[in-house]
C-alpha cells in the first residue's frame, strides 16, 4: 500500500532522482539506455518502491519487453548504489512498472481537438 504521507513523498523523490542519475550515468546495459523516470511510489514502511518508467520516442505498442528485463536485472546493482548514496535504515525492493500516463494524456488531448473540430463543422 502506498502512502501519501510527506516522508514517504520526499523518500520517492530522492530515490527518483538518484536513479535517473544512476540510469543515465552508471547502468550499461543499452536496453535502458532511452528509459526516463516518471514517478517512484514507495511504500508506508519502506520496503518496496514501484518505479514508474516511459522510454522516450516509444509508444506502449512499441515498447520492448526487454527494457523492463533491463530494468529488473539492474535492480540489484541499483539498490545497491542507493544504499550508498541514501542514508535509510532499509533501501526498498524496486519493482518496475511502464507508466502510459503521458500517452493517454496525447489520446486524451487528441479526442479534445477532434471534438472541436467537430463542433466547428
Amino acid at each position: 500500500m502506498e502512502s501519501g504521507n510527506g516522508r514517504s513523498r520526499r523518500v520517492g523523490e530522492q530515490i527518483q532522482r538518484e536513479l535517473a542519475q544512476l540510469i543515465q550515468f552508471e547502468v550499461k546495459d543499452p536496453r535502458v539506455q532511452w528509459v526516463t523516470l516518471s514517478a517512484v511510489n514507495v511504500t508506508r514502511d519502506f520496503s518496496h518502491a514501484t518505479v514508474h518508467y516511459t522510454v522516450l520516442g516509444k509508444n506502449a505498442n512499441e515498447i520492448d519487453p526487454s527494457v523492463e528485463a533491463g530494468l529488473n536485472n539492474a535492480a540489484g546493482f541499483l539498490r545497491r548504489e542507493l544504499g550508498r548514496r541514501i542514508k535509510l535504515r532499509s533501501i526498498p525492493q524496486l519493482h518496475f512498472k511502464y507508466d502510459d500516463s503521458i500517452e493517454r494524456g496525447n489520446r486524451l488531448v487528441n479526442l479534445i481537438d477532434q471534438a472541436i473540430e467537430a463542433d466547428k463543422k
